[in-house]
């Protein structure tokens, strides 16, 4: 794929753009941070009008068919305007885990809520720092899930969990209906993530894979959920730079704006080249989905948005002085949101092992 948008692909951006600035702002989003099982659910509402949920699901299920690389124009813009739900990225994890591993019937009963976004998703696969435990720490006997799964992102929220868990001594990769689990809430610096501990006692659920196929299985949707998650990171990054930018060419000290000393202007250069290598990678990751290299592609996004995200929203910070700290301003939005996404689908030590190990496999 060339590293350019088509027309079609460029008139999602804008109208995703459009509408989601015209419908998110700062002033919304700043209650939530200190109010703990609540998100903004103007944004969310919008997200199902405009038939974002659908977007990658296949029509048969009321999805669009469409792509990775359309749902990541999308949660580009989420990023820029920090859209405060985590469902998206979420529930197209759990729909894409069904769509791909599950039975017709679980498709039937699963997907089109998922694509309609009345029914909410997550992935639950973390055991602790670990994205991706050896031994996870749910067990799954005869089809019925126990254990606690903790940290999960839109645990509050969600009524479905792609759950892995350890099944007879193996991994298992199982789907289950959340109505029943006790959800022990999480009081986080980004409380719109809606973090929860997922207690599972005895809970039904239906098995996806098993084996070492539940496991690959398992890295291919969080390498999907990291794809998505790294669009909505790079356009953080560059919401951030635009403002440093903005401001260093308004704001005078010395009888010249800011801008003009080189420890303003050099950081600012940089922010752009990590912006736009980050935005490069995700446009080629996206672009290599269901292909041989797609995990190496999602790894190299997944790690250089983190660190353009998290550059950016430091740096802006830094640039802004004084008032970049400032509970009105809210540049801490963005610093919250990106230390969130950070640690969400694998942290930073966990891709850079996916990438070492899928690059270290090839060339032996």
């Amino acid at each position: 794929m060339s590293i350019l948008y088509d027309e079609g692909q460029q008139a999602i951006a804008t109208e995703s753009r459009r509408v989601i600035e015209a419908r998110v702002n700062k002033e919304e989003l700043l209650p939530l941070l200190e109010t703990t099982g609540r998100y903004h659910e103007g944004y969310w509402a919008t997200a199902k009008e405009q038939g974002w949920t659908a977007l990658a699901l296949p029509e048969t299920y009321g999805g669009l068919d469409l792509g990775l690389i359309e749902l990541g124009l999308i949660a580009h813009q989420v990023g820029r305007s920090l859209a405060g739900a985590p469902f998206l990225t979420a529930s197209f994890g759990a729909a894409k885990a069904i769509e791909l591993y599950g039975s017709e019937d679980q498709k039937a009963k699963w997907l089109p809520g998922l694509a309609s976004g009345e029914t909410i998703g997550t992935v639950a696969f973390a055991n602790g720092a670990n994205a991706l435990p050896a031994r996870p720490g749910i067990t799954l006997t005869g089809e019925r899930l126990d254990g606690i799964m903790t940290g999960v992102s839109g645990g509050l929220a969600a009524d479905v969990a792609v759950v892995f868990a350890n099944g007879s001594g193996m991994p298992m990769l199982a789907v289950a209906e959340l109505t029943d689990v006790t959800r022990d809430p999480i009081a986080s610096f980004d409380n719109s993530r809606l973090y929860a501990d997922l207690a599972f006692k005895d809970t039904p659920a239906e098995t996806l894979a098993a084996g070492g196929a539940a496991r690959e299985a398992a890295l291919h949707i969080l390498a999907l959920q990291a794809v998505i998650t790294a669009h909505e990171q790079t356009g953080g990054a560059e919401a951030m730079m635009e403002i440093a930018r903005d401001y260093a060419v308004t704001r005078r000290a010395f009888g010249q704006p800011i801008g003009a000393f080189q420890s303003i202007k050099h950081r600012i250069a940089e922010l752009y080249g990590l912006v736009e290598l980050a935005r490069a990678n995700c446009i080629h990751a996206a672009s290599r989905e269901g292909q041989s290299d797609f995990i190496i592609a999602a790894a190299a996004a997944r790690i250089s948005a983190t660190e353009a995200y998290d550059t950016a929203s430091r740096d802006c910070v830094q640039i802004h002085g004084g008032i970049g700290v400032t509970w009105e301003l809210g540049l801490h939005l963005h610093t919250r949101r990106a230390r969130s996404l950070a640690i969400e689908q694998g942290n930073l030590l966990f891709w850079e092992d996916v990438l070492v190990d899928r690059l270290t496999g090839e060339a032996a």
